[in-house]
């Protein structure tokens, strides 16, 4: 339902003005044009959703990867139904996480602009600091020096920040009588200087293809301005990464089926085997250390054809399971061979300290390091509940895996919100005063604490984290091989 509600824009409205009003194609109708198939992975389409400012989904930015001429491709698209493509501060992470994509795999980027530029009222969360808006700039210049080739389509009114993402790129293509390129449109030009100009003799297509020279192809029609891109990607001399003809085997048992062993009590685990039997080609499964550590599942198997290293939780991350993670993954890295992460913890109530808690801090410190510095590409996909530091020693966000997924199901927080509703037992609070015991126990059911508690199981959603763009989507259970 949510993605649907994504894939309207900014509503049936919206889409009548732009599509019959304007004249223009829908963001999606676009894409259609330029992909050599329908193979798009499109990241994070639920960022923006129920946050404060961004009343819709997407926040004005469309962001995939698919295929032109053979050639994976990032594209960064302006859904102009969406406030007229004007960029939030969602929208903004939106694109420089596309950008850190593109950069990480050496993948063209392709930008389709038709945008208003920074959303004003909101300037100091999208305009001064490092990671803001003038960012995607700084991208496009450095992608460029790295020899990663960026094109642009102006199909719409690009004004203020939305003029200098196609200016910036290698070639350019502007659409007559739809492409328009200015800093400060024609409302502004009357209200600074009493002039009044039409949005063509100001920024359109022909002034731009004719006398400034900021666009270097000129488009009768959208269908023409896509075409033209397509043939600029054709000749580009840019080589596509080289895929093999791989043979492989499906799963023995259904990848449908993993819907029904999405776990939704993170109270326990269930054996992650079941998991994997339903991911691999061929259901093999080559495991490493099987009897150690045994919490921690580690081994090889084929995933559509590629060899990969698996790490998959069978429960908390213990003192052996941290250990035999860490060899693994200096394994891994050693032969080269990437890895992907599945994670779902148990959470373990607070134990006392202990020497044997000491030496798990210490092996998963040891697994945190080996995970860091593994120089191969890491996926790590959430497949249930995963909570403190195994998030860290299993790859996620902040250890910059190259991609993360989450199942609908995962909960990713740094406690579990099931702890909190246990009453201290008497000798574990560290209490010895039975008055101050009782005032403890009285305390643990008051109202207070309940709003704690409701905030606490909303932070750690799945939804939540990838309307946060923490994530780069939430993904369908039995998607995940071909995701």
């Amino acid at each position: 339902e949510l993605l649907e509600r994504v894939r309207k824009g900014g509503g049936e409205n919206a889409i009548l003005r732009h599509t019959q009003r304007n004249k223009k194609l829908f963001v999606r109708e676009r894409l259609k044009l330029l992909l050599d198939d329908e193979s798009f992975l499109e990241l994070s389409p639920l960022a923006g959703l129920d946050m404060p400012y961004g009343d819709v989904p997407a926040a004005g930015c469309l962001t995939g990867i698919g295929k032109i001429c053979g050639i994976w491709c990032v594209f960064l698209a302006s859904d102009a139904t969406v406030k007229g493509g004007t960029i939030y501060p969602i929208g903004v992470k939106k694109q420089l996480r596309a950008q850190e994509i593109a950069m990480e795999n050496r993948l063209l980027s392709v930008h389709l602009v038709d945008s208003g530029g920074a959303f004003l009222p909101l300037q100091s969360e999208l305009f001064p600091d490092k990671l803001h808006g003038g960012r995607i700039f700084y991208n496009e210049a450095i992608m460029s020096a790295m020899g990663i080739p960026q094109v642009a389509v102006v199909c719409g009114s690009c004004v203020a920040g939305g003029a200098y993402v196609p200016t910036m790129a290698e070639e350019a293509v502007i659409i007559d009588r739809i492409g328009t390129l200015f800093l400060a449109g024609p409302p502004l030009v009357k209200a600074a200087t009493g002039e009044y100009v039409s949005p063509e003799d100001l920024g359109g297509a022909k002034l731009h293809s004719q006398v400034s020279g900021c666009t270097d192809h000129f488009a009768p029609s959208e269908e023409e301005a896509f075409e033209c891109i397509r043939n600029v990607i054709s000749t580009l001399k840019y080589e596509p990464v080289p895929e093999e003809g791989r043979e492989h085997d499906r799963p023995l048992y259904s990848p449908e089926e993993l819907l029904g062993l999405a776990p939704q009590d993170y109270r326990c685990t269930l054996p992650v085997k079941l998991i994997l039997s339903r991911l691999v080609d061929g259901s093999r499964f080559q495991e490493f250390k099987a009897n150690y550590g045994t919490t921690l599942v580690t081994g090889f198997g084929h995933v559509e054809g590629h060899l990969v290293g698996i790490v998959a939780n069978n429960g908390e991350l213990a003192h052996d399971a941290a250990l035999k993670g860490s060899h693994f993954v200096q394994l891994c890295s050693q032969r080269g061979i990437p890895i992907l992460f599945l994670q779902n913890t148990a959470p373990q109530p607070a134990e006392p300290t202990s020497i044997s808690q000491s030496n798990r801090l210490k092996a998963q410190a040891s697994m945190m390091a080996a995970v860091a510095c593994a120089a191969v590409p890491k996926i790590t996909v959430v497949i249930g509940g995963c909570y403190g530091s195994d998030s860290y020693a299993m790859c996620g966000r902040s250890f910059s895996p190259n991609f993360l997924f989450l199942w609908p199901n995962a909960r990713v927080a740094l406690v579990d919100s099931g702890h909190f509703s246990t009453v201290p037992q008497a000798g574990d609070s560290g209490c010895t005063d039975e008055s101050e015991l009782n005032q403890l126990k009285a305390n643990a059911f008051k109202p207070v604490q309940y709003p704690v508690l409701s905030r606490l199981k909303e932070e750690s959603s799945a939804f939540y984290s990838s309307a946060r763009l923490w994530d780069d989507g939430i993904i369908l259970p039995q998607n995940t091989r071909k995701v």
